[in-house]
Order: C-alpha cells, then structure tokens, then sequence
C-alpha cells in the first residue's frame, strides 16, 4: 500500500523542499525581489502539478491497456452460462481473476518519482544558506527525508522487479517513466513556457532560457 500512494509522499516532501530552496536561490543569488522571487516558486512549483497529471494520465492508461487485453476466470458451475466481465473490478466482486496485460505501475512511478527527486535536489549546487540559521536545519531536514525516500523506491523498485509481473510490463513500466522524466526534465522544461528547471541549473547550462530578473 505504501507503494500505491508513492506519487502523494515524493508530492509532500517536495512541496516545501522546491518552495524554501527556490525561494532562497532567487533571493540570494539573483537578487530577486520578494515578489519575483514569490513568482518564480510558483513556475518551479508548477512541475508538481505537471508530475500529478503524469501519475494521473499514465495509471488510467494501465487500467484501460488491461481491461482491453483481458478475460476473467471464474470457478463458476459448468452448468451456468458463461458471463462475460467488462473490466477487472467487475470480475473481482464475483471473486474471478483477471487476465490481462498488467503494466507495472510500481514500476514506472517508482523510477519516475526518484528521478524526479534527485533532479528536483540539484537546486542545492547553487544554494548558500549560513551554517548557523534555521533555514539550513529545514533544508537538510527536507534533504534527508528525500534521501530516504529515494532509497525506498529503489528498494521497493527492486523487490518488484525481483517478485512481481512478467518481464515485458515490467520494462514497460519502466520505460514510461524513464519517457515521462525525459520528456519534461530534459526537453519541455528547457523552453521558456513551461516550470523550468531548478535555477542553478538553467542559468549554467542554458543561458537561453534562463530566468529574467
């Protein structure tokens, strides 16, 4: 279960850890306003709502790929007439099990849910925050509660890989994951309209489409 609400954890953790480190990024080393600096922490946070929609259209995806590709069994009388499900949840109520190309989520929002992590805590190569203050304690609280979490997925990613689904939607789901992460981190958050990456690394990689003062 821990695994299903995996999305709702890596959402949590991040929301404050892309707000408080965007936010000091801006003020301190581009000297941005108050209000700028407010604007920007917006457009960065915006790449959570990008990566709910992913979660949101991907997993209804894997619910439609199944329910098209299957059939339920059922240990019904041969007598009976044989009934024919619609989709899984129908099958389960009559206590049937469903056949169907099961594309391993876990294993697509694992992957996508730590690469997003690590791409979201590259902020902290441009971050300056005195030793002694109480935003570095919230910063490092934030950095190693997403460690941990990172290291979680990697475990539960392993153990899926290892004991659950066949090997095609298992690679499957991983290799949505890997699309969705590339697909945003290294092409749509290049360009100018879209959440935009953490801000040291636009500025040293991109001066292009970099953040205006």
């Amino acid at each position: 279960y821990f695994v299903k609400v995996a999305w709702a954890w890596t959402f949590l953790l991040l929301l404050p850890f892309i707000g408080v480190t965007t936010y000091q990024v801006a003020r301190s080393k581009f000297l941005y306003g108050p209000t700028k600096s407010v604007l920007i922490v917006l457009r960065r946070l915006s790449a959570l709502l990008v990566g709910t929609a992913v979660w949101y259209l991907c997993t209804g995806l894997f619910i439609y790929v199944e329910n098209l590709t299957g059939m339920c069994s059922t240990s019904s009388e041969l007598s009976e007439p044989r009934r024919l499900y619609a989709n899984k949840q129908d099958c389960h109520q009559e206590k049937g099990i469903w056949n169907g190309f099961d594309i391993s989520g876990h294993c697509f929002l694992l992957s996508y849910c730590a690469l997003m992590i690590v791409e979201e805590m590259s902020v902290l190569e441009g971050l300056s925050v005195d030793q002694n203050s109480r935003l570095r304690v919230v910063i490092n609280g934030l950095f190693v509660a997403l460690c941990f979490l990172t290291v979680i997925w990697v475990f539960m990613f392993l153990c899926t890989a290892v004991y659950f689904h066949d090997f095609s939607q298992k690679l499957l789901g991983v290799l949505i994951g890997l699309t969705a992460w590339y697909g945003t981190y290294r092409f749509w958050y290049l360009k100018p309209f879209s959440p935009g990456l953490p801000l040291p690394r636009i500025t040293s990689s991109s001066k292009k489409y970099s953040y205006s003062r």
